[in-house]
């Protein structure tokens, strides 16, 4: 989804779009365990993990939420920006683990754009799908304010 401008957004609302799927390994995984300190086995151990609940490490949850500037990138583009700012989440849930190599992508719909005296809040309805599973990882409703330039 393209708009010119942050105003242009408007005219947007109800589209859709689908990303490219990534890989989640296990170098991703540590990663980002060493980045916020949780290391607990279900994410770190790959032999403990296999005889765990879910049959295989899994990835955090807050590393799915965290991917998804990078998995959005692609898929919107506003013109005309000084800056676009991570306004927040008004909804989250996890719905379903991520299995260490599986693979994730996003798909997206414009909920809302709304002028404010700052800019346009934007409101997205996004889902984590992961390839093959009947269920999401997760679904949200994210927040982005934009500011033109």
């Amino acid at each position: 989804m393209e708009a010119a401008s942050p105003q242009a957004l408007a005219d947007l609302v109800g589209a859709e779009a689908t990303g490219d799927w990534l890989l989640i390994d296990q170098a991703r995984v540590d990663a980002f365990a060493d980045a916020t300190g949780d290391h607990q086995w279900i994410h770190t151990d790959p032999e403990r993990a296999a005889a765990g609940p879910f049959g295989a490490p899994i990835a955090h949850g807050y590393l799915t939420l965290s991917l998804l500037p990078g998995l959005l990138k692609d898929l919107i583009a506003i013109g005309g920006l000084a800056m676009s700012v991570n306004y927040g989440l008004d909804r989250l849930r996890f719905l379903q683990p991520v299995p260490v190599g599986s693979r994730v992508r996003a798909a997206v719909r414009l909920a809302s754009a709304d002028a404010t005296p700052r800019g346009v809040r934007a409101g997205y309805a996004v889902t984590v799908e992961i390839e093959g599973a009947a269920k999401p990882a997760l679904v949200a409703e994210t927040i982005t304010l934009y500011v033109p330039a």
